[in-house]
């Protein structure tokens, strides 16, 4: 790997502002669609540029793990439902920074389950963390609202589908775990949205939503949707390709700053001093966090 320390944090940047617009168009497809079927157009585009680039230049590995392959496709894919739910709900940059939460609980999970040392700093970022997400909750002791509860099992959804990645990584090529994610992530919600049409429930709409036929002028929405979150994964991977994974992962908070501008022209109120500063220590965790790696 390469070293190029401003090559690598242009390239994050790059992503961030993508990821943020991903963002963007997932909002405005909710205001005509349900966020489950918003989720089965960002997977579905993905799914055919992986299914092309596997024909193009076949896959080589040594598998062998098809269960923990299954469960890193659940994981991701049931975060991204909530993830998309809150986007629906909340002011982007909220919604982004639950998803960012991920870092956090990445960190316990590789502990946990792949003994990765934390250290010091490392518990200091997870304990901090915590508190941010008490700010932006605002959680007196008494309940959390829904998006809420979704934002943080956003986290920790994403946390066991990262966590999983690193010993995926050892037996699979990287197409593969990404298909395997992206291909339930387009078969979960067809099937969700088949038995939506026998049974609803309103405490989980964000999982039973039924198909509705998109419109024409959302399907500018969709293609851009595709396109965004695809070349964003591309520059992100290219990113952490040549320089520090701790260095990339700090900047990589930038698509919260992103994510609040984007949401404001797109209406979303201005967050309060409560929510910026859980904002604040969400994204000096992470940078503690992330910079043990280094």
């Amino acid at each position: 790997m390469t070293n190029d320390v401003s090559l690598g944090i242009k390239y994050m940047l790059f992503a961030s502002f993508l990821f943020a617009l991903m963002g963007a168009f997932a909002k405005e497809l909710s205001n005509s669609m349900s966020s489950l079927e918003v989720v089965f157009f960002r997977n579905v585009f993905g799914v055919f540029l992986i299914l092309i680039s596997i024909y193009r230049n076949p896959i080589k590995q040594v598998g062998g793990k098809p269960w923990l392959l299954i469960f890193r496709g659940l994981a991701g894919f049931s975060a991204l439902l909530m993830f998309f739910y809150n986007i629906a709900n909340i002011p982007l940059g909220e919604a982004m920074t639950f998803s960012r939460t991920s870092t956090i609980f990445t960190a316990i999970f590789a502990y946990i389950f792949v003994k990765e040392k934390i250290g010091f700093k490392g518990w200091l970022g997870v304990f901090i963390g915590f508190i941010g997400i008490l700010f932006i909750t605002k959680f007196d002791g008494s309940s959390l609202d829904k998006t809420d509860w979704l934002g943080i099992l956003c986290g920790v959804g994403a946390g066991l589908a990262y966590t999983s990645i690193r010993e995926l990584r050892k037996f699979y090529d990287g197409r593969t775990i990404v298909l395997s994610f992206m291909g339930i992530g387009t078969l979960g919600p067809i099937i969700l949205m088949i038995i939506s049409e026998f049974y609803t429930n309103p405490s989980f709409d964000f999982v039973f939503a039924k198909f509705v036929m998109p419109k024409s002028e959302d399907w500018l929405f969709i293609i851009l949707l595709g396109t965004v979150a695809t070349f964003a994964q591309i520059y992100m991977t290219k990113a952490y390709s040549v320089a520090k994974a701790g260095i990339i992962g700090t900047i990589s908070y930038a698509n919260i700053a992103f994510s609040i501008l984007i949401g404001l022209i797109l209406g979303d109120a201005f967050p309060d001093i409560w929510i910026i500063l859980g904002i604040m220590l969400i994204v000096f965790s992470g940078v503690l966090v992330s910079s043990k790696k280094d």
